[in-house]
């Protein structure tokens, strides 16, 4: 999302992208035309993937329209370093332009990257892994701290959280920016955040590659996880991808994969059993006790059968 798009946003919608615009309206200016080779991606850049068709689809409109909306930048020595529009930046390269339209800005590394993860963030299309990682990101930032910081801190929150009638979290600065950061971009909550997205990170490395690369919904990937056999699960992520699975046909195949539950052996069961009338109380009452003698009557019959 450029400066010049934020402006086109309907009334409703332009109040929430203000919260996070790091920018003000009033100083965009004119769209650059500057030599496509003198435009430089940055070391570090939040969108990873890009999904072939789509790419291909922008590419055949930039070679028939051009570049209809300015990629954003910013002077760093002698070049101009991206901000925002890649997609637009490399079907450009794909199209053979030698030249596109760009809007100039003067930004620090810390604005560069924060207006980037907004800008990639605001996206409908947006990633689940993509998204975790540029939120993570993006809190690091307001924050001032590293990515897996944000991860102890957003854990905490939550535990502090839980069996608490009242809304207060946590009374500290941090968790008011954690949430302050959640309702501006407004696709979910933190307590979501924890519980549906964070967990995606932890995934096999195979299964989270495939749903970085768009390949798979999450809610599958995440049930695909569920087998510990890295050999059942790669089977089954190459099977719910190629055929495709449903989530419930997947279901069914991981519930059929994973080992039995091997119920307790009556000599196990009975020595358990055996611990628990110790230290029962079962011993005070007179009926229970009556009970349970007639019981280990029987008991102590059959085992002299046995002999």
């Amino acid at each position: 999302m450029s400066p010049r798009r934020v402006s086109q946003q309907p009334p409703a919608d332009r109040s929430k992208l203000k919260n996070v615009a790091l920018f003000k309206e009033d100083e965009q200016t004119a769209p650059d035309t500057v030599p496509l080779d003198k435009i430089v991606l940055p070391s570090t850049q939040p969108r990873r993937y890009f999904d072939p068709q789509a790419m291909q689809s922008l590419v055949e409109s930039v070679k028939q329209n051009g570049i209809l909306q300015p990629l954003l930048v910013r002077l760093v020595g002698d070049k101009y370093s991206l901000v925002a529009g890649e997609r637009r930046y490399k079907a450009a390269q794909s199209a053979g332009l030698t030249e596109v339209p760009v809007t100039v800005r003067e930004m620090s590394d810390e604005q560069a990257v924060q207006y980037a993860l907004v800008e990639n963030l605001q996206r409908e299309d947006l990633n689940p892994v993509e998204e975790t990682e540029g939120i993570l990101q993006l809190l690091a930032l307001r924050l001032g701290c590293e990515a897996a910081e944000v991860s102890s801190l957003l854990y905490k929150m939550e535990n502090s959280a839980k069996g608490k009638i009242t809304r207060n979290v946590s009374g500290n600065s941090e968790a008011s920016t954690v949430e302050k950061v959640f309702a501006e971009l407004g696709r979910m909550n933190w307590q979501s955040f924890v519980r549906t997205r964070l967990p995606l990170l932890k995934l096999p490395t195979d299964i989270l590659e495939a749903l970085r690369a768009g390949r798979i919904e999450y809610t599958k990937a995440k049930e695909i996880a569920k087998l510990e056999s890295a050999e059942d699960r790669t089977e089954l992520l190459e099977a719910a991808i190629e055929l495709p699975l449903s989530l419930s046909q997947i279901k069914e195949q991981v519930k059929r994969k994973q080992p039995a539950t091997e119920l307790p052996t009556l000599q196990s069961r009975l020595s358990a059993t055996y611990k628990k009338a110790q230290k029962s109380s079962v011993w005070e009452n007179p009926q229970k006790r009556e009970k349970l003698e007639s019981l280990l009557a029987e008991l102590e019959a059959l085992i002299a059968e046995s002999d």
